[in-house]
């Protein structure tokens, strides 16, 4: 009996320890192994003119669909949702650059290539991109 015991202890020992790693791999946003992947959503009509501008002028810093890279900070980020960083402050970095203030990549540049009705059509696209990741 107290070897069935030691036993089931070791047992849910283990699944508690598996559970762990899963939750802390979730956390820090590693895959999980084993789990399907969910494909990222198809870009709807409406934000595809964005996404092409994004594509064009944001990701090469920014990565494909904000995600970020070793150049700059991902928008598919709460410090990039709407409460904290407005659609104005999207439109003030492309127009005068922006100083690092949140992240370690520098400072970034201003975007004069890109006209305000082009810089608001990426506000739409990044906005997008944050609902599906249920940043707001």
């Amino acid at each position: 009996m107290h070897e069935m015991r030691r036993q089931m202890a070791g047992r849910n020992a283990l699944r508690a320890g598996v559970c762990s790693l899963v939750v802390i791999a979730a956390a820090i946003g590693l895959p999980q192994i084993g789990l399907p992947a969910t494909p990222p959503a198809a870009v709807p009509a409406e934000f595809k003119k964005g996404e092409a501008a994004f594509n064009a002028n944001c990701a090469r810093c920014h990565g494909e669909r904000g995600v970020g890279t070793s150049q700059g900070p991902p928008l598919v980020h709460k410090i990039y949702e709407p409460n904290h960083h407005g659609d104005a402050a999207f439109q003030r970095a492309a127009a005068l650059g922006v100083r690092a203030h949140h992240w370690q990549f520098g400072d970034m540049p201003k975007i004069s290539t890109v006209p305000a009705a082009e810089v608001d059509e990426i506000i739409k696209y990044v906005r997008w991109l944050q609902r599906q990741a249920g940043i707001f």
